[in-house]
């Protein structure tokens, strides 16, 4: 399975496009121009020449312009006047989740689906190669505001370290929590300021000074390593932005929080890697101009003043070594001017010609935050192929004018073109069209949603240590290809799984050819209802993300990524698996098992539906583990609770049992329940079900899951 964490992947790999992308066949053109503006999907396809360059238009009050239509665009490169072959309007809502009112805060799903709208699509890139030690939190505080102010259910974001850290980063999602774990783990490991290590003449390691160099200046110590860091900083921004390059339709922003690259890259006698560096710097600029990846620079040291510290965020200019001697106080307030310059000038460039801006010298976030959202939520999208189609790695001036008088136009100011022949694109065969477009759907950063799937994942104990993790995907077939034949409808679906670990590792999977034979008369219910697989995946403890893919032979696709945590089910006093949920409706889905992990629990296959009917009958099934060797006798309450908006109870259903019927093994409480829903009235509640240990005193121990459902 060639499926692996996106940000591991791109990171730890010189390769920067989906594994199996460039493989697949090239999209088809663009749809034809629109006379008025439609809100395009977002894809995945690697398309040679084409050219996609998003348009943020706004009037002379700073207000965005939305009834544009494609007669009032022109579109020029180099000078030359472009076709545009593909256009369309973009104006996304900040979505919020829908809650209960006596929650907290929004009940997560346990669901995942790609048939929402989609929403904006964040790629935070925490520099921690240049942001210091002392400004880690400011970082955590400004992006904790952008995720719980700005960040819509609708909305996907991932979290990447520009120095690897794959085991912190975090993939695509629309999870606030795990977005907000993911930044929290962040510490920065910025080198201490050149200026500074002249000054103290350092002889041995990078920020611990051995020796003194008397007064004056010496060669910086750290060069070579603030060279790499550049280097690598750089680096992970072109291999981001090459990854990228292949989803259409939706503005990609980048947003990177960082102080800046201070490397001298003027100074080529004393820093070796000032020629390297720039390359990088332009290969990263090159990269996102030619992915349309708009980049949003924030700085996080707000108000910088050299005399109240180093631009590093270290010693003020009177503490610093030798700061008695003849001019040193002169030098270094040259140096840290000089460094502080270079940092935010590299910041504005990244951010200038990408199409974002760059957010220095503030100390409230606040305003950039809501004008990052203000330019990702309403824009123009135009796409063309262009007429000078050579490969010659040169740069391409992009202007977008509008006719109408008065008003604003933003978009990147150019890209860098392709370099070497373009690939080589494979014949299709409708023997190969389905499982092409499954694995291209699984290179995909995004879900894509050609084909309408939900999925439903939940981690129950298994053969020791692992976990067995039930699988239910269910499928919409509305757009597949279907042929008559022998009085059948017949189709082909391929349906691939697969599971990374938090450092990008494969760890488990599973592909399935589904054959579609439908009679004419069940061929309506099963576009009704769709199609249900079901299957497993064996996993040990751990974080993972779960990429599903169904290809069908039409040659469209739909992917779905969902965040899975499988708890340690042999080491926790109590643990808990996921619940499942089937109803008695939801067993007229036509049903594919290729395994079937709960058939012995649940009177039906699990569903992935949360909406309900009123005379629809839920069932539930989840297992509750002990671990407490040489514990006596005791019980376990066992409690299903289900709740209205309002917090009211209005159903509640405990079960008492006894640990004696475990006969001295670990864990297995098996644990079921029916919640009959026409006595309901219709509207959101929320179904718990908990488990409470009764060991005595403070060894009693408490678990349990929310799942939220809605009432038609």
């Amino acid at each position: 399975m060639k499926s692996r964490s996106f940000l591991a992947a791109v990171l730890a790999c010189a390769a920067a496009i989906a594994p199996g992308a460039a493989q697949q066949p090239s999209a088809p053109p663009p749809a034809a121009p629109q006379t008025a503006p439609e809100q395009p999907p977002l894809t995945f396809r690697v398309e040679v020449n084409y050219v996609e360059v998003d348009a943020v238009v706004t009037d002379a009050q700073g207000n965005p312009v939305t009834n544009l239509e494609i007669t009032d665009f022109e579109v020029l490169e180099d000078g030359r006047p472009q076709k545009v072959t593909a256009f369309s309007h973009v104006d996304i809502p900040v979505e919020r989740a829908e809650r209960p009112l006596f929650a907290a805060g929004p009940i997560e799903p346990d669901v995942q689906a790609n048939t929402t709208p989609d929403g904006r699509l964040y790629l935070i890139v925490l520099d921690d190669l240049h942001v210091s030690f002392a400004n880690s939190p400011r970082v955590k505080m400004a992006l904790r505001q952008f995720i719980e102010r700005n960040f819509g259910t609708n909305d996907r974001a991932a979290v990447v370290y520009t120095s690897g850290r794959g085991q912190d980063s975090q993939d695509f999602t629309n999870s606030p929590r795990l977005l907000l774990a993911a930044i929290d783990r962040f510490t920065g490991r910025n080198l201490p300021s050149a200026t500074e290590e002249r000054l103290a003449g350092a002889a041995a390691t990078c920020g611990r000074v051995t020796s003194l160099a008397g007064s004056g200046m010496s060669n910086d110590p750290c060069e070579a390593e603030r060279g790499f860091n550049a280097r690598t900083s750089m680096s992970s921004i072109r291999k981001l932005a090459d990854f990228m390059a292949g989803v259409r339709g939706r503005r990609k922003t980048l947003l990177f929080l960082s102080e800046g690259i201070s490397y001298d890259t003027y100074d080529i006698f004393n820093n070796r890697s000032a020629s390297i560096v720039n390359d990088e710097i332009r290969d990263a600029i090159a990269a996102a101009t030619r992915a349309n990846v708009a980049i949003y620079a924030i700085d996080p040291r707000g108000l910088v003043a050299f005399g109240d510290a180093s631009i590093g965020g270290g010693a003020a200019a009177d503490d610093l070594p030798n700061a008695s001697a003849p001019g040193t106080i002169d030098i270094a307030a040259r140096g840290f001017a000089n460094e502080l310059q270079l940092a935010q000038m590299s910041l504005r460039t990244l951010a200038g010609e990408t199409g974002g801006f760059a957010a220095v010298n503030r100390n409230d976030f606040a305003d950039a935050f809501a004008r990052i959202v203000r330019e990702n939520s309403s824009y123009y999208v135009l796409g063309y192929y262009p007429a000078n189609d050579r490969r010659d790695g040169r740069f391409r001036k992009i202007e977008v004018r509008v006719k109408r008088p008065g008003l604003q136009v933003r978009s990147r100011q150019g890209y860098v073109a392709p370099r070497g022949r373009a690939p080589a694109q494979p014949r299709v065969t409708a023997a190969n069209a389905a499982i092409g477009a499954a694995n291209e759907a699984m290179g995909s950063p995004i879900p894509i949603g050609g084909v309408p799937i939900t999925v439903f994942a939940a981690p129950f104990k298994g053969a020791a240590p692992n976990a067995a993790v039930a699988l239910a995907v269910e499928i919409g077939i509305d757009n597949f290809r279907l042929t008559e034949g022998n009085g059948t409808i017949n189709g082909r679906a391929e349906v691939t799984f697969a599971t990374t670990d938090r450092e990008g590792k494969p760890r488990g999977g599973g592909r399935h050819a589904v054959d579609l034979t439908l009679k004419p008369e069940t061929l309506a219910q099963t576009k009704e209802r769709g199609l249900r697989v079901v299957s497993q995946v064996d996993l040990p403890p751990g974080r993972y993300q779960l990429r599903v893919a169904v290809g069908e032979e039409g040659g469209r696709a739909g992917s779905v990524l969902y965040d899975l945590e499988v708890p340690d089910f042999y080491r926790g006093p109590l643990t808990m698996s996921g619940v499942a949920v089937t109803s008695a409706l939801s067993r007229q889905t036509p049903t594919v098992l290729p395994k079937n992990p709960l058939a012995d629990f649940l009177p039906g296959p699990p569903t992935t539906a949360r909406e309900f009917s009123r005379d629809d009958e839920l069932a539930l099934f989840a297992e509750f583990y002990e671990n407490a060797p040489g514990a006596p006798p005791h019980r376990m309450d066992i409690t299903t609770t289900l709740r209205d908006s309002t917090g009211r109870v209005v159903t509640q259903n405990t079960d008492e049992r006894s640990s004696t019927e475990l006969q001295g093994k670990q864990g297995g409480y098996g644990y079921s329940a029916r919640l009959p829903l026409k006595t309901l009235e219709p509207g959101v509640y929320v179904v718990r079900v908990e488990g409470r240990s009764r060991l005595g005193g403070d060894r009693d121990q408490t678990i349990g899951r929310d799942v939220q459902i809605t009432v038609r």
